[in-house]
């Protein structure tokens, strides 16, 4: 569990953060996204793959993850699972938007959806060049 900054352990969960430092906003709710399925990109120990990156989703980037053996755009109604489209919000694993932007295909991201977990594997200043919403 999340403990407060104060170091003291006094139980209360501490506050999401996103990538700017503020707090975390929803990604999306419809498709329903987020490792714990609740809008949000936040994570926890459990979330191995580190959904943490809110990635606005391409037609480019959704082939480019199932030719690396991800495929989000096929529906999987067993799982609750819809399928992606472009345009469409998700929480995409960090690691996995680190390899499309190396590989020249990354999708654009929403940085105040985007959980400060993802600073582990991508850099800010990339993030920020394909931010959405930065003014």
């Amino acid at each position: 569990m999340l403990r407060d900054e104060s170091g003291n352990g006094g139980g209360r969960p501490k506050a999401p953060r996103n990538v700017l430092g503020d707090g975390l906003e929803d990604c999306s709710v419809k498709p329903l996204t987020g490792f714990f399925r609740d809008g949000c990109c936040n994570t926890s120990a459990e979330d191995i793959g580190g959904h943490t990156v809110c990635a606005v989703m391409t037609a480019e980037f959704l082939e480019f993850s199932k030719s690396w053996g991800n495929d989000l755009s096929t529906p999987m109604p067993e799982f609750g699972f819809p399928g992606l489209r472009p345009g469409d919000r998700w929480c995409l694993c960090a690691p996995r938007w680190q390899e499309a932007l190396e590989a020249g295909q990354a999708p654009r991201v929403v940085l105040r959806a985007t959980h400060e977990g993802a600073l582990e594997y991508c850099a800010l200043a990339d993030l920020k060049r394909f931010a959405v919403d930065l003014a």
